[in-house]
């Protein structure tokens, strides 16, 4: 097969015979090619074209550093090994990722304090952007980018869907909570998006409905009996449209003023995870099914809630709380929730143990004599059943890290927990299971990597900025998608303007709050810094990097940045006005990492 590749397509003309039932013996061979990225994009033959001749040479010298084996014994290590080695393995060296914006999103009626990107996130070539701030009193969906005026609800908040085709991005929907909507609902706090489903968080409503609402919708609650109770909604695409399928909120006994409902949402499939973080309950296990405690003796312990559906009708499936040994007041448990596959994983961010090791099943350090440590909990479905997987803490916990406070995102089994609170000045990462015990940059913040191998979940890596300084708060915003993590710091202080491809960023600090982000990339178990983002129009105070997401080697980045801009600007540039403070935006980016079309062709054909 390869002979013949390379003799009909390439023009070679290969010498030596195949043995058709050769088996690697080689370690080398078995262990594969390292996976660290190249620069595909050079004259190597330098024939003053950039071609699939070049990318071929590319490969031969890095198969020969490398491997260097004689796959059809001919005594020569040539290309016909590298297309033997790629047939039999399915392998080839992944070119380098150069970063690119590809477009500057803006809500077609931007406001004063709207706060649009205060949430993102991104499924295939769908982002949905929430603006928890925003005044109007719309309670029905807009399939179209028509911009709304109405500013007579104050901060009830929305959401935006914008949808790309090729290159180009465009919005599609306009969603709002249905007639219960009322004045600082702030629907739109979170977001999450799952091919053609989408959650958004409301914390801060106040019905008193203790039921789940279906379409097609009988009635609506209207009151406001229950301050600050909280809701979740979730909506379905079908083709171009969206559609409310659901309002969700916390069963009869357990639902209760001020337990923020809708705090932290997390969707995949047909399962969705809530968080309540200020839910008061002493309940110290797991419930499978629609119970939950009607308790409120431990207040802020916090909960989760998980959801199924079934069809398009939205049932409870658990009621979930931090183990026997933990509940305790004001630990938070579901500020943050990410769901991936039958995983759920729940953070509570002002935990007090002092632990420092992850913990399987179902135990969990009953200490508290590190206040605010944090920790975050691991839970794996079994068909309808939920039981705890691990109990992780960060291997320098210290009091106020507050690990598992800003955000965690799981993706198949690779876990990423934040600590805002970290105050080690380390400049690069560690790969393994240590980490830093300084303590000499408050709040710096820091980024904790964890790999499941079969049940048993452990520390992969300790990620740090490579220019961390004082009260950063590095990874404020998480995403991860496959050997990719992108890390938001709204704080961080350079001036730059300009993405920076590579290990190196600015050491500026004279614009306050501009904010940048952060891209990783893992090749085998380490990992290194792969990209420093930074908005085209940074400014002071914009906070770039408030939400990140990632999918596809699509990156998201919301920003509370302040320009009057009502359209969408597909490319690299940015508006630089600042008349609408605080109104907010979305910058996109994207990975390019091959720009020669023959060469695409080439990598996709193989």
């Amino acid at each position: 097969e390869a002979v013949q590749y390379l003799q009909k397509d390439l023009g070679f003309e290969p010498t030596g015979s195949i043995d058709q039932n050769w088996k690697p013996t080689n370690p080398k061979v078995e262990q594969g090619l390292p996976k660290s990225p190249l620069a595909c994009d050079a004259d190597f033959n330098q024939d003053g074209v950039i071609n699939v001749l070049d990318f071929l040479i590319l490969l031969q010298g890095y198969f020969t550093q490398n491997l260097n084996v004689d796959l059809d014994q001919n005594q020569v290590v040539d290309i016909v090994d590298v297309y033997i080695f790629i047939l039999l393995f399915g392998q080839e060296p992944e070119c380098a990722c150069n970063w690119q914006q590809e477009a500057y999103i803006k809500a077609p009626n931007p406001d004063i304090n709207d706060r649009f990107g205060s949430a993102v996130h991104i499924s295939n070539d769908t982002i949905v952007v929430g603006a928890p701030y925003e005044d109007s009193n719309v309670t029905w969906i807009i399939n179209a980018n028509s911009p709304v005026l109405d500013n007579s609800v104050t901060d009830s908040g929305a959401a935006y869907i914008f949808k790309r085709n090729g290159n180009t991005w465009a919005q599609e929907a306009y969603i709002k909570a249905p007639v219960n909507m009322t004045n600082f609902d702030q629907f739109g706090t979170k977001v999450s998006i799952d091919n053609d489903t989408i959650v958004v968080g409301a914390p801060y409503e106040d019905s008193g409905q203790t039921t789940i609402i279906n379409a097609p919708y009988i009635s609506w609650p209207i009151d406001n009996t229950s301050s600050n109770a909280g809701a979740a909604y979730v909506f379905k695409r079908t083709g171009n449209l969206w559609n409310h399928e659901a309002m969700l909120k916390a069963p009869l006994n357990t639902a209760d003023m001020n337990d923020w409902f809708g705090a932290s949402v997390s969707v995949q499939g047909d399962t969705i995870v809530v968080g309540a973080p200020y839910e008061d309950s002493n309940q110290s296990w797991i419930i499978n099914g629609t119970f939950a405690s009607s308790d409120n003796s431990v207040a802020n312990a916090g909960a989760a809630y998980i959801f199924k559906r079934n069809g398009n009708t939205w049932a409870q499936e658990a009621f979930v709380k931090a183990p026997l040994n933990i509940p305790d007041t004001n630990e938070l448990f579901g500020s943050t929730v990410s769901i991936d596959n039958d995983t759920v994983v729940i953070g509570a961010p002002f935990e007090d143990s002092n632990q420092y090791s992850i913990v399987g099943g179902t135990y969990a350090s009953p200490d508290n004599n590190l206040q605010n440590s944090g920790a975050a909990y691991i839970f794996k479905r079994n068909g309808n059943t939920w039981a705890q997987e691990a109990f992780v803490k960060a291997s320098n916990a210290d009091t106020n890290d507050a690990f598992a406070y800003n955000m965690v995102a799981i993706n198949n089994d690779t876990l990423l927990v934040s600590a805002g609170g970290e105050d080690s000045n380390l400049n690069s990462i560690i790969n393994g299971t240590t980490a830093s015990t300084d303590d000499s940059l408050t709040d710096s913040g820091a980024v904790y990597v964890y790999k499941r191998s079969g049940n048993a979940w452990a520390q992969e890596a300790f990620l740090k900025p490579s220019n961390p300084d004082i009260y950063d708060t590095f990874g404020m915003s998480l995403g991860i998608d496959g050997d990719y993590a992108v890390v938001g710091v709204p704080f961080e202080r350079s001036n730059q303007t300009t993405i920076t491809n590579g290990p190196t960023a600015s050491s500026d600090n004279s614009a306050s709050h501009s904010g940048a982000a952060y891209v990783f990339k893992r090749d085998g178990s380490n990992w290194s810094q792969n990209a420093y983002l930074k908005a085209v129009n940074a400014d002071l105070y914009d906070a770039f990097g408030t939400s990140v997401s990632i999918n596809q080697k699509t990156i998201v980045v919301g920003a509370i940045e302040s320009s009057n801009q009502t359209t969408i600007t597909n490319g690299s540039t940015a508006s630089s006005d600042n008349s609408l403070s605080r109104s907010g935006a979305a910058y996109i980016y994207r990975c390019v990492q091959n720009s020669n079309p023959q060469i695409e062709e080439h990598v996709e054909k193989k």
